[in-house]
């Protein structure tokens, strides 16, 4: 399972959903949120831009989790394994307290992969601050994705 708000989904995340689908038999895009917070995108746009960006994996399937904890969704999808993708050592030191309380609650394993560093500098807010202010977004999402981001910030 690979968790994650994704509001909106990057080449970051692209490639570590890509090099987990090449580890496991099926991948389970997990777009978790939070329904008291107003995403960028809705859950729904979420997933289907997912669903685009990965539209060439047979393996991965997206689907949608609202107010749960992440072991039990994993519980539910029977998930054998959390994967995470790390882009340094802040994420690492974010990540690794909720990945022992995790295994302390349920005995799940998180997987860390290591991000490409070409794509390291890259997240979803920063993403969308540089689109906010009429940056080049281009090689940081998807063409979908940076159009529909584009679409969104301007209002239609």
């Amino acid at each position: 399972m690979c968790p994650g708000s994704y509001d909106p989904v990057t080449l970051g995340h692209s490639d570590v959903i890509r090099r987990a689908a090449g580890l496991y038999d099926e991948v389970v895009v997990a777009v978790m949120h939070n329904p008291a917070k107003r995403g960028t995108f809705t859950p729904e746009e979420r997933r289907d831009l997912i669903v685009d960006t990965c539209a060439d994996l047979d393996n991965v399937r997206v689907e949608l989790f609202a107010g749960r904890l992440l072991v039990d969704v994993a519980r539910e999808l029977e998930a054998t394994a959390i994967v995470k993708g790390l882009r340094g050592g802040t994420d690492f030191a974010y990540e690794l307290p909720m990945a022992l309380m995790n295994r302390h609650l349920t005995g799940i394993e998180t997987v860390f992969l290591p991000g490409d560093p070409s794509l390291e500098h890259i997240s979803s807010s920063l993403v969308k601050e540089v689109a906010a202010h009429g940056g080049d977004i281009s090689g940081l999402v998807s063409d979908r994705v940076r159009d529909a981001l584009l679409a969104r910030l301007q209002g239609e």
